[in-house]
């Protein structure tokens, strides 16, 4: 079992994390995933986006940000030979501790249809399926 290190993510862990993204089966990146936009999320939400570190090289990492009272996670994904190891568990309670430390007691995400193994992940850790029965809108600004 190797044991990964946890830390802030920095904009100079960017590429190494966008490369683990691009390996991760159910990841849907979207326009905003490039490096100015991911240096603006973690400008604003510098506790609570995460990377998973193992003798120099991230392994996993978490995207979090919040509005002051609600938080989204974005993004879970741990490298496939450091699976089952507890590593995205951590990223998670890591960051939901980080989360409380902020004041905020409530944390959405989104699980794709298409990826029944991050719905079977997040289902284990106790997470629900709201049963609202809305549509996902966006504009763009």
């Amino acid at each position: 079992m190797n044991s990964a290190y946890l830390r802030p993510m920095l904009i100079s862990d960017y590429q190494a994390v966008f490369s683990l993204w691009l390996a991760t089966e159910g990841m849907e990146l979207i326009e905003d995933d490039n490096e100015a936009g991911i240096a603006l999320y973690l400008q604003r939400n510098p506790c609570t986006c995460l990377v998973a570190e193992f003798q120099g090289e991230v392994v996993g990492s978490l995207l979090c940000g919040h509005d002051g009272r609600r938080a989204i996670l974005r993004h879970l994904a741990i490298r496939n030979d450091f699976r089952g190891q507890g590593i995205a568990r951590q990223l998670v309670e890591t960051c939901m501790d980080a989360l409380t430390a902020e004041g905020i007691r409530r944390c959405n995400l989104f699980v794709l249809d298409n990826n029944p193994t991050g719905a079977a992940f997040w289902a284990y850790l106790g997470w629900l399926k709201l049963p609202d029965n809305y549509q996902t809108l966006q504009r763009m600004v």
